[in-house]
């Protein structure tokens, strides 16, 4: 069952993104923690991934660089709070790695992965940000549009798991 924070509606500070998925959890999950599978669904186009580092385990780091069309990179260093295979990943930019803090926390990323049967999943994303005015900033960049183009990309690849 999933955590009822996660599964909860938006609070002033969380976005959520939840969708029925005709893929396993485990292959789900896999997409989240392969550094080799990452680069072929995290970003919606014209963005790519450059470069990723994962270490999923409570208190390992992650590492995703996204590059934009004009060449221009974005890091997105993190920390795993917890891991549970195939079910459920927590994890921060409040630190860039082992326990150093980041320079501007933006928000925390709860993924639940619960087994609907049949091949089938309820994937749930939440962001839930350190304020308010984060979440909206996050709104403004394209949350719903970017997060979802991301979420078609993920569950075309997890199917193919």
């Amino acid at each position: 069952m999933n955590d009822p924070s996660a599964a909860a509606a938006a609070t002033e500070r969380d976005l959520v993104i939840t969708r029925d998925i005709a893929a396993s959890p485990a292959a789900l999950f896999r997409c989240w923690t392969d550094a080799a599978l990452i680069p072929r669904w995290f970003c919606p186009p014209p963005w790519t991934v450059s470069h990723v580092e994962t270490d999923p385990r409570p208190g390992g780091a992650s590492l995703v660089v996204m590059r934009g069309p004009e060449g221009q990179e974005v890091p997105n260093p993190g920390v795993y709070l917890e891991v549970v295979p195939d079910r459920r990943i927590v994890a921060t930019d409040a630190y860039v790695r082992a326990w150093e803090p980041a320079a501007k926390p933006f928000m925390t990323l709860i993924l639940s992965f619960d087994d609907l049967g049949d091949g089938r999943t309820r994937y749930t994303a939440v962001a839930r940000h350190w304020s308010a005015e984060d979440r909206d900033t996050h709104l403004k960049m394209g949350f719903h549009e970017g997060w979802g183009i991301a979420t078609d990309q993920l569950a075309a690849l997890a199917a193919t798991l």
